[in-house]
């Protein structure tokens, strides 16, 4: 054979972001070098990554909340191996695979009052068949969404993204209409219009990691079922124990008609998202044999992706992950809430479980104030980029800021951290903000840097 891997990544070793510049997208590139960013990961392991250097950096981001379980967990990779020694017939398409419902079967026990799955590829495929059959249930078209939320970037997910930077230059999009966080009068204004079909909601908005006021997704549900609207959780990211219960929703008490997942679904080896629903909702799709593939997606429970699937909820329910998350993020927060009081920059530490948002905020000394406007002039959101940056170049910790012109740093770990690695963080944090509120130094120099760039650009 003249394929080898082995010999292809060593052949090749280093030529990372050359390749992506030429030939992928070429901006990546260049905002990674930009921010320090540009290492090259040779392998990793749990919480931590390595580069070819062979420095270690604990990660905090966990691929967008993708490796709930750690990376590279020997379960799923043992899991797999086995799936390709078997040599399964896989996507025949013209049979019903028996991976895939087991795996449906064991995801519907995570969640009692759903009753069917559909799988797909991805967290935007699964809003998509989600917006879709529920337009299908209710013969409506109108989709009600919360601003500032994200489900995605494929051509109806879009329609209810609340960023305009995404939106812009991709239209007309489908029926969708955004209210504010926690307004039902709003929902009940637009429910009353008799056109909407569902209320897609984010248990916590990924962008920002904002929390819905309490009781006002249970009102919300009241106020759907009145007027024949069905309630979708989207929970992509909030969903297999990120928020310390399976699902994000479990905390409201509330009884969705429709739930979409993925991300920490398959342990971050396979691409996989699933929609959930009630019987009702099905039926309506598939309500007859002709109608048998009225929606279909040609790797929809594919034998590597179920198989994941199945190790990945293993070794939730085994490791005791869903308390886990509980356990430290707690921690986490509680740790972080102890050392904000001796910062003026911090405005706001919140989230549940191991979805964690750090919010920054116009800071009351003259000195401080006068950077923080820099900043703010320049570009929105730019102060917690300077925070992401030493923690990843000085302290070997990856995170993300939790959206465009926004100053929050999400923090999304994989849910098997330690208090080793809670401490680790925390440390590197209070040495980070200790050079921020000095009003100068490496981190309002990083600063200037980006500011000058805004305004040549």
């Amino acid at each position: 054979m003249s394929f080898n891997l082995r010999a292809l990544l060593t052949e090749r070793a280093g030529e990372n972001y050359d390749l992506h510049g030429r030939y992928v997208n070429p901006q990546v590139p260049r905002v990674l070098k930009t921010l320090g960013f540009d290492r090259i990961y040779q392998r990793a392991e749990g919480c931590y990554l390595y580069d070819d250097a062979g420095n270690r950096y604990l990660d905090m981001l966990a691929g967008f909340g993708v490796h709930g379980v750690g990376r590279n967990h020997p379960v799923v990779r043992q899991a797999l191996h086995d799936l390709l020694d078997a040599e399964l017939a896989d996507m025949v398409q013209f049979d019903a695979p028996l991976l895939a419902g087991l795996f449906a079967e064991r995801l519907l026990q995570k969640a009692p009052g759903l009753d069917r799955v559909f799988f797909c590829n991805s967290g935007s495929e699964a809003v998509e068949a989600a917006l879709k059959f529920a337009r299908a249930a209710t013969g409506r078209p109108r989709i009600v969404f919360l601003d500032h939320a994200y489900h995605g970037l494929t051509a109806g997910a879009l329609s209810v993204n609340g960023a305009e930077e995404f939106r812009k230059g991709f239209g007309p999009l489908l029926p969708a209409t955004p209210i504010e966080i926690g307004d039902l009068d709003a929902l009940r204004r637009e429910l009353k219009k008799g056109d909407v079909a569902a209320f897609l909601v984010e248990p916590i908005q990924g962008k920002g990691v904002h929390i819905p006021p309490p009781g006002f997704l249970a009102a919300a549900q009241q106020e759907l079922r009145h007027y024949g609207a069905l309630l979708i959780c989207d929970e992509v990211q909030t969903g297999i124990g990120r928020t310390g219960r399976f699902f994000g929703y479990e905390h409201e008490g509330v009884d969705p008609d429709i739930v979409t997942v993925a991300k920490a679904l398959s342990g971050g080896f396979v691409p996989i998202g699933a929609t959930l629903a009630k019987r009702e909702v099905f039926d309506k799709v598939f309500s007859s044999m002709d109608r048998v593939f009225v929606h279909a997606s040609t790797f929809m429970g594919n034998a590597m992706a179920m198989t994941a699937g199945l190790a990945t909820l293993a070794i939730v329910e085994d490791e005791g992950l869903v308390a886990n998350a509980e356990r430290m993020g707690h921690l986490l927060v509680e740790s972080l809430r102890a050392v904000a009081s001796r910062y003026e920059l911090i405005a706001d530490i919140r989230g549940r479980g191991l979805m964690i948002g750090i919010e920054f905020g116009r800071p009351k000394s003259l000195k401080l104030r006068a950077g923080w406007s820099m900043l703010q002039a320049a570009r929105r959101g730019l102060f917690a980029q300077l925070v992401v940056v030493p923690l990843f170049t000085r302290h070997r910790i990856l995170t993300q800021v939790a959206g465009d012109h926004i100053d929050v740093v999400k923090l999304l770990p994989p849910l098997v951290i330690s208090e080793t690695e809670v401490k680790m963080f925390v440390d590197a944090f209070v040495d980070v903000m200790d050079d921020a509120h000095t009003g100068s130094g490496l981190l309002w120099d990083f600063g200037r840097t980006l500011v000058g760039q805004a305004i040549r650009r």
